[in-house]
């Protein structure tokens, strides 16, 4: 069952990042560890991107181009969480991202209210 929902979402965010980003990434890898979902997107970043991070503009270049991704994944988060719930069954608590501007390797956290397939349980 893990590997249709990893699968799912491995798509999901390709059209994600395609749709919202521009590009797709050249790999996305999902792990899921019960209630935690890590996606790995490598070859995340445009060509104008990896310019940016790693000559023009410096240090301000990458924090820009930090700021910029975080803010287009904040802006669209509603979006993730809906693509993220429907594959696996299970309300989205929490997301942390970042993206390396040194390997343009990003990184998608999701803790999940249950694992897949498991009932959340009431507090």
């Amino acid at each position: 069952m893990h590997r249709e929902i990893e699968a799912a979402l491995a798509d999901g965010i390709g059209h994600f990042t395609q749709q919202y980003m521009g590009r797709r990434p050249k790999q996305i890898d999902t792990h899921l560890l019960g209630d935690f979902l890590v996606v790995r997107l490598q070859g995340l970043l445009a060509p104008a991107e990896q310019q940016l991070a790693n000559g023009f503009g410096g240090e301000k270049g990458r924090d820009l181009l930090k700021r910029a991704r975080a803010s287009l994944v904040e802006t669209t988060r509603p979006v993730l969480e809906a693509l993220v719930e429907e594959a696996t069954g299970s309300k989205v608590v929490s997301l942390h991202h970042d993206v390396s501007t040194v390997t343009g390797e990003g990184v998608l956290v999701f803790t999940l209210a249950a694992a897949p397939g498991v009932a959340a349980s009431v507090h």
